[in-house]
């Protein structure tokens, strides 16, 4: 009787321990990028020296790149951080419209062809298109692995996780397929949990995790912008005219109000922060 309470103990403790093992390490991934999406199956930028022509007002639209659908950002999640940009841009007088575009009408390395698709759906002029990368890992807490497996269900292990978030938003003429501008945002969330309320606690985390990046990635984006509109009155990289019954006073003059897309959105970020 002794050896089989003894076996059963040794094997309820391996079982416990092969749980924990379980637990022990892991990770989830998100991923979604530009480059596969416009180059699908390795293939080479075309590199056509065009003189992009923007056409003030402009018509935006902006979408995330599709990625994997086995392991995708949400669409109501996208919907709700693509809205977060729209609203520190809104407004402005040089552009018209700012269309949110669902991933649904962007298909994986669709390629400028499906690009050129969605924008003329959307009735839009440039695009910006977001990548993102968020890699979350988890590792048990050894302290709680210890005492959980030696008293079993009384005491419920921790867990650490690290979830680390990319997004960068790149911005393309759709007519002449440059890219006119780039800017990205990352984040860094560090926390704890419960075991049993480890998938809601990273679940939440990474959430968190892409309203901090696309938070860092709208000055950078009004940074970039701003360094634009002195290439296009240095360089000449692009070249800006008048939709007919846009009462606009000039390039020069529009491309300063353009100038002010990074004080007006800044502010924009810091009353949202205050306000959440």
């Amino acid at each position: 009787m002794r050896n089989k309470t003894l076996i059963a103990i040794l094997v309820a403790s391996s079982l416990l321990a092969g749980c924990a093992m379980w637990w022990e390490r892991g990770n989830h991934a998100q991923r979604g990028m530009v480059v596969d999406y416009l180059y699908p199956k390795n293939q080479q930028p075309e590199l056509t020296p065009t003189l992009p022509e923007l056409r003030l007002p402009l018509r935006v639209g902006i979408a995330f790149a599709p990625g994997d659908r086995h392991a995708d950002l949400p669409e109501v999640e996208r919907d709700r951080l693509l809205r977060r940009v729209k609203d520190a841009f809104t407004n402005r007088p040089y552009i018209s419209a700012i269309e949110v575009i669902p991933t649904a009408y962007l298909r994986p390395r669709g390629g400028f062809e499906n690009l050129e698709q969605a924008a003329r759906m959307f009735n839009v002029d440039v695009v910006t298109l977001i990548s993102y990368d968020q890699v979350q890992f988890s590792d048990s807490n050894r302290l709680s692995l210890l005492y959980w497996t030696i008293v079993g269900a009384y005491v419920i292990n921790g867990s650490q996780y690290d979830v680390s978030t990319l997004v960068d938003a790149t911005v393309f003429d759709v007519k002449s397929r440059n890219m006119l501008f780039r800017a990205p945002g990352t984040s860094q969330i560090k926390g704890s949990s419960a075991l049993v309320k480890l998938s809601e606690a990273s679940r939440e985390a990474r959430t968190e995790g892409y309203r901090q990046a696309i938070d860092e990635m709208i000055p950078r984006l009004d940074a970039q912008l701003e360094a634009f509109r002195t290439r296009v009155k240095e360089e000449k990289v692009a070249k800006i005219v008048h939709k007919p019954g846009y009462s606009g006073s000039g390039g020069s003059m529009d491309l300063a109000a353009l100038g002010l897309f990074g004080l007006a959105a800044t502010v924009a970020v810091a009353r949202r922060r205050r306000a959440g």
